[in-house]
């Protein structure tokens, strides 16, 4: 009796390659939210990020992310050996010719220093990752994309990406449309990007909405009417130009005097001074309370000691816009009102007159008639937090974003997983 025939070799597990522009980072705990449910449902990934971390602090979660953390070179001055290293094993690779090549005709539309660096971390991508790696999957579309497009050309592998605002709004039309003929699959976590998106691939881009895992968050605290007490002010973002806290400031200024109100913002940025000195010129300084950078721990509780949640984002010089801010939604989960612009991202959670007030990006004027309005109308305000609340719940959960991720990063490893048919007959 002829011995039974061995068992065909399984290929080992595939992981991934998450490339991210910085990790850990408190602005993008949207990233670490999905790579921890990632994790939780059984996803083997590596982190490898452009740049080292500049906050002084981190988010609770990012302490349950057990994934390894590699930081590529972020100036290819400062590790000229590993640079080096990392170009001459990256020309050894069979698709180091075919990535060049798309690094060149990029180049040549961008001849900027970026570009280059671009190219040499896709170089040491490339030559460190290790051999089990699978797929690619980069978070934004601009840099961290290019890195991982480059660096998957030259292993020969596939990848793809989630972008979020700043990345799809300014990147020129060229290179978005390539990159989404090049890559396996994009999502986009509002409504407005993917109909951008769509343009260069609609059956390649996912909504994939962030949502938020309420299981990780405090109940909604009981509020207490605020007669006899200051009116409570709280925003949390970052303190640039598209966040929009110099209309803020105005509108503050803007405030009737027999109006009795305190300012609280979290968060840091190249506009602390100039909007510091604001303050203290229009004469602010003394209600408001600049904390600068917290973790989600500090957010939530500022955001439950406080009466009203404002959010004065615009679209800035260069196009920059906020997609959907996870702090919307982080206000929501404490019933606390929101007053925001009418941007599209936003206006995809918080409907006027139901979830929360919006008023016009820009304008002063109106975010101010808009708080004094709020502050006179506690049973509206609580009317607004409870349809916020149930919106959340209803529809912004966590789970659906993250299995429309999970799913396409599944087909794709299993691609990765396939032997390749070789021909030759039975």
């Amino acid at each position: 009796m002829p011995p039974p025939a061995p068992e065909p070799r399984r290929p080992p597990p595939r992981n991934l390659a998450v490339v991210v522009k910085g990790y850990p980072r408190l602005s993008e705990t949207f990233v670490a939210q999905e790579l921890l449910a990632l994790q939780e449902r059984g996803f083997a990934f590596d982190i490898w990020s452009l740049r080292r971390p500049y906050d002084d602090r981190a988010h609770p979660i990012h302490a349950r992310i057990a994934a390894r953390v590699f930081y590529l070179p972020e100036y290819l001055h400062t590790a000229p050996a590993r640079v080096w290293r990392g170009v001459a094993a990256a020309r050894r690779l069979p698709g180091f010719g075919a990535a060049r090549r798309l690094w060149l005709k990029d180049l040549r539309r961008d001849p900027t220093r970026n570009r280059v660096r671009r190219f040499g971390q896709a170089c040491v991508l490339a030559a460190e990752t290790p051999s089990q790696t699978g797929f690619l999957y980069a978070h934004f579309l601009h840099t961290p994309a290019s890195v991982a497009r480059y660096a998957a050309a030259m292993r020969g592998l596939r990848w793809g990406f989630s972008a979020h605002a700043r990345d799809i709004w300014t990147t020129p039309d060229w290179e978005r449309r390539e990159k989404i003929a090049d890559c396996a699959f994009g999502a986009t976590c509002t409504a407005a990007g993917a109909r951008v998106l769509r343009r260069w691939g609609a059956d390649k881009i996912d909504l994939a909405y962030h949502g938020l895992d309420l299981s990780r968050l405090p109940p909604p605290p009981e509020r207490l009417p605020s007669a006899g007490r200051p009116f409570r002010l709280v925003s949390v973002g970052r303190l640039v130009e598209k966040k929009g806290y110099d209309d803020l400031l105005a509108a503050l200024a803007l405030l009737p005097p027999a109006l009795d109100w305190t300012f609280t913002h979290i968060g840091g940025g190249e506009s602390a001074r100039a909007l510091a000195a604001t303050a203290e010129a229009r004469g602010l300084s003394p209600r408001i309370r600049w904390m600068g950078k917290r973790d989600r721990t500090e957010v939530i509780d500022a955001l439950r000691a406080a009466d009203l949640f404002v959010l004065p984002s615009k679209i800035a010089a260069d196009g920059d816009r906020d997609g959907l801010p996870n702090v919307l939604m982080e206000a929501a989960s404490q019933k606390l009102p929101i007053l925001s612009t009418r941007l599209p991202g936003t206006a995809e959670f918080v409907r006027d007159g139901r979830d929360g007030v919006l008023v016009p990006p820009g304008d002063a004027d109106a975010l101010a008639a808009a708080m004094a309005r709020l502050a006179a109308d506690p049973a509206g305000r609580a009317r607004m937090a409870d349809g916020a609340w149930r919106r959340l719940n209803d529809e912004f959960g966590i789970e659906t974003g993250i299995e429309t991720i999970a799913r396409r990063l599944e087909t794709a490893l299993a691609a990765a997983q396939t032997p390749p048919d070789l021909g030759g007959g039975p």
